[in-house]
């Protein structure tokens, strides 16, 4: 099978489980973030892996009282069937104050089953 080129999509063009995790992470809204993954599903940020539903409960809860910052989706591409790379640009009481992330999304099933997060 070819390598698929990453095709640039409008960011609401994005699978609604992706839009609705970012907006219930934007919001600080727990439940309905970890509802968007798979019960065993991966979740790579900042160098450390955390895996199943009560391991990205933690992750989320942590991320969101470790800082005060704002988020604004930038870019969105569709690198493969089921494969979306989401970039969100950041700004906050973080060191550095801001950066662009890469969100890289796996599907399966209509749930995220991996989500890398990156520079």
């Amino acid at each position: 099978m070819p390598n698929e080129q990453p095709q640039t999509i409008a960011p609401d063009a994005l699978p609604e489980v992706i839009t609705r995790y970012l907006d219930a992470h934007r919001a600080r809204d727990t439940a309905t973030a970890l509802g968007a993954f798979h019960p065993e599903a991966t979740v790579t940020d900042d160098g450390r892996t955390h895996r199943g539903a009560p391991a990205i409960e933690t992750w989320l809860t942590r991320a969101a009282g470790e800082y005060t910052y704002t988020t604004e989706l930038t870019a969105a591409w569709k690198t493969a069937p089921d494969r979306y790379v989401a970039t969100q640009h950041l700004e906050g009481d973080f060191p550095g104050g801001t950066v662009d992330l890469h969100y890289r999304f796996a599907l399966s099933d209509g749930r995220i089953e991996t989500l890398v997060i990156e520079p």
